[in-house]
Order: C-alpha cells, then sequence, then structure tokens
C-alpha cells in the first residue's frame, strides 16, 4: 500500500505539470487566434478599397486651400509612403510575433521529452529504494513543496546539459561562403540598416533646406534696381518673389495691385518656374546659358571669395520684373535672350553671336 501510494504523489505531481502546459498551450492559441483576428482581410477589392480609402482620408485631413497640382502630386506620394511604412512595419510585428510563439513552442516540447524521461528514472529508483530500504517508505512517500522544487531544479540543470551537449556537436564549416543563401536574420540586419540610413540621409537634406542664404536680385523695369533677400535654401521661386513683392512695394507703387504670380524671376537668362526650389538647383549643380544657376561652393566658382553662402553680384543677379512687362518687351535684348527653364537641356556649351558674326562660348 505505501508504493501504491507513492505511486499517486507522483501521478499528482505529473497532473499539475501536464495542467500547467495545457493552460499555457491554451495562452498561445488565444494570442494565435487573436493575431489572425488582427491581420484578418477580406478579398482583394476590399483589400486595395481600404488601402485607398485610408490614403484618400489621409489626404483630405492635411491638406487646406488650394494647392497647386506638383504640391499635392508630393502630398499625397509622402502619404502613400507613410501608409506603405505603417502596413510594413504591422507585418514585421506579426512576424517577430510568430516567431516567438515557434520557439516557446519548442522549448515546450523540449521540457515534455525531459520530463517524460526523469520520470521514468525516478520511478526505477524509487522501486529501488523500495526493495533495498523498506523501511524508509513513509519517507519516500512524503511529497512535500521543497521536494518539488529541487526536482525542477534537477529538471533545469538536465536541460542545460543538453544544450550544452547540443553546442558541442559538429556543426557547419565557418569557412564556406554562405552569402548568397537566403538569410532572414541578415535580411532584416541589411532593411534595418536601409532604415538607418534613410533616417540619417533625410535628416542631413532637412538641415542643408533650413540653412540662410543671401540672394541678390535686381528688380528689373528696363532699368535694374539691385536689392538683397534672405531666404533659406528649401524656400520656392515663389516664397521668394512673394518676400520681394513684399520689400519692392515700399518704394514703387504699380506694384500695390501685383499679386505674386504676376512676377517673373529670370536667371542666368532663363525663367524660373514658381514651384522650383533653391535647394533643387543647389544639389543638382543646375546651369543656365550664362553660369551656375545657385552654385555657392567657393571651390567652384572663384568669384566667391569672400562667403561661400552668399551669391555674390559678380555672380549675374537675378531679374524680378512683371510678366506684363515682359510680354511687351520680349522681342528687346535682354529679354530677347530668355526663355524658360528645362532640366533636360545641357547649357555647357552656350553660343552668342554678335553683331559681327563671331560666335563665343560660354562655359
Amino acid at each position: 500500500m505505501a508504493h501504491y501510494k507513492g505511486a499517486a504523489k507522483e501521478a499528482g505531481r505529473a497532473a499539475t505539470l501536464l495542467k500547467k502546459r495545457a493552460k499555457e498551450q491554451e495562452e498561445a492559441e488565444a494570442k494565435k487566434k487573436k493575431i489572425e483576428e488582427e491581420l484578418a482581410i477580406g478579398n482583394i477589392h476590399n483589400k486595395f478599397a481600404t488601402h485607398y480609402d485610408a490614403i484618400e482620408q489621409s489626404l483630405k485631413s492635411s491638406t487646406i486651400g488650394l494647392v497647386t497640382l506638383n504640391e499635392m502630386k508630393a502630398r499625397q506620394e509622402n502619404v502613400i509612403k507613410e501608409r506603405e511604412q505603417q502596413l510594413a512595419k504591422k507585418n514585421a510585428e506579426a512576424r517577430l510575433i510568430e516567431k516567438a510563439k515557434e520557439d516557446k513552442k519548442k522549448k515546450d516540447q523540449q521540457k515534455i521529452t525531459m520530463l517524460s524521461f526523469d520520470m521514468d528514472e525516478e520511478e526505477e529508483e524509487a522501486e529501488a529504494s523500495v526493495d533495498k530500504e523498506p523501511d524508509k517508505e513513509a519517507s519516500d512517500n512524503s511529497y512535500d513543496a521543497e521536494d518539488f522544487r529541487e526536482e525542477v531544479k534537477r529538471e533545469e540543470t538536465a536541460e542545460e546539459r543538453k544544450e550544452r551537449k547540443r553546442k558541442k556537436r559538429l556543426g557547419m564549416n565557418p569557412e564556406v561562403d554562405t552569402s548568397f543563401l537566403p538569410d532572414r536574420d541578415r535580411d532584416e540586419e541589411e532593411n534595418q540598416l536601409r532604415e538607418l540610413l534613410r533616417q540619417e540621409w533625410v535628416a542631413t537634406q532637412e538641415r542643408i533646406k533650413n540653412e540662410e542664404i543671401t540672394i541678390t536680385y535686381s528688380y528689373w523695369d528696363g532699368s535694374g534696381h539691385r536689392r538683397q533677400a534672405k531666404m533659406k535654401k528649401g524656400n520656392t521661386v515663389q516664397q521668394f518673389l512673394q518676400k520681394c513683392l513684399e520689400s519692392l512695394r515700399k518704394e514703387f507703387n504699380d506694384l500695390m495691385p501685383v499679386s505674386v504670380d504676376q512676377l517673373m524671376y529670370v536667371k542666368e537668362d532663363l525663367i524660373i518656374p514658381h514651384h522650383y526650389s533653391f535647394y533643387d538647383f543647389i544639389v543638382t549643380k543646375a546651369r543656365g546659358k550664362s553660369g551656375p544657376l545657385f552654385d555657392f561652393d567657393a571651390h567652384d566658382d572663384i568669384r566667391i571669395v569672400n562667403d561661400a553662402k552668399v551669391e555674390k553680384s559678380e555672380s549675374h543677379a537675378g531679374k524680378v520684373c512683371l510678366r506684363s512687362w515682359y510680354e511687351r518687351n520680349k522681342h528687346i535684348f535682354p529679354a530677347s535672350r530668355w526663355e524658360p527653364y528645362d532640366p533636360e537641356k545641357s547649357w555647357d556649351n552656350y553660343t552668342i553671336s554678335d553683331r559681327n558674326a563671331v560666335r563665343i562660348t560660354v562655359k
């Protein structure tokens, strides 16, 4: 009877462990079901409808008043990029949760295997102790919390021994090149590195756009009236013309009823569209007919000797004029040489013909 009671104690301990494992499995299944419900997507029509509805709603909420077509396209591209990053982040989190669940499942299976072997060994030891020492049956049958903790420690020690043996086994040859094989961890590291570099690049460009520059311009109404304006590299030509208009209205009464859309900015004999920014010409080192449009590098332009951030008067100050004046005088010099800016056109070798038909190359 004493041996029967001891077996009942072992059976109770095993039942407790099985209940604990069953509870953990139920929790894992509940988490899996929750993730599947969150990631559940309907048919392909609903998928794209939901995606573009969210983009359209975000675009509507961020757009106030009238905007140009290019600004609208730029905002739409930014919203689409943000939406794609959100979806990618959500999918990555789901994959990480799935991986953690698989690792936990493997660890639970290893524990179950070791516990089954440990229970067999304990039963054999108990039988041997009953045959050799019948007087100690009462002490062997007494099972309390302290004994349970000791057995758990022994199980953990056995697991550690098994892990050490597994590490000592012969693995892959470290000298073999496996870079061409798919590796999820390596791909994840590369993606994180790309994202980090992208963020650093964006931060650098934002810092450049916020740098201030002093631009020399000339209000042209048949004669030049030279002025200066401080702007940021990220400002557009339209913002620059608006600031010029506010300054010129104090001296020229004919500009009082004029709006910024009625002004033109001409740089190096090229009519610059309003939607371009100074940053666009700086990073591309764009050139006009008679020289660089916005080149503030002291090493590239020897005429700039004092401040590399300041566009000196020697670098052909841009002209600010009315469109109506240009339409009336576009057949007369210097307006006869002006033409719209084309980013695809190269002006590296621009030629001018003088009255004696001598061709002069501008470089």
